[in-house]
């Protein structure tokens, strides 16, 4: 009878050890090379600038909402699997613009220090650029 839990460990054991490992990283920035490994899923829709990002991340927002209303059957699992590809892109690609958009203020700032007015000029009319693509997607998401 001891024989059955300690034969059942055993292939466990050997189960776990011999089953290739296949790490995935949440926290990392760049799914590129997740994508590579798992050809059989989904690219998303991508995000090639701020306004896509924008535009994607609304649109994909509202097909989650919808998906995730009433209950949640494999078919709708499903969907949100894929369309959970774009939303990353999308947040992906905002997590990339808005470190520029902190470069660029760091410009304005430095420059103001300095008193280097073309710097200020050029970086802050960049910099308010991006930042008011994010503050009337705010307002137009209301």
């Amino acid at each position: 009878m001891k024989l059955l839990p300690i034969a059942s460990a055993v292939a466990l054991s050997l189960a776990v050890l011999t089953s290739p490992v296949i790490a995935h990283d949440h926290g990392k920035k760049d799914h590129k090379h997740d994508e590579q490994e798992r050809p059989d899923h989904y690219k998303g829709k991508p995000s090639e600038n701020l306004t896509q990002a924008l535009n994607n991340l609304r649109e994909y927002n509202k097909l989650l909402n919808t998906e995730l209303s009433g209950e949640l059957t494999p078919q709708k699992m499903a969907e949100i699997h894929q369309l959970t590809y774009t939303l990353e892109r999308a947040l992906e690609r905002l997590d990339d613009e808005i470190d520029e958009m902190k470069d660029v203020l760091e410009e304005v700032h430095l420059g103001s220090e300095r008193m280097e007015l073309d710097r200020v000029k050029k970086n802050g009319a960049r910099y308010l650029e991006s930042s008011n693509k994010l503050v009337e997607a705010g307002r137009a998401y209301k």
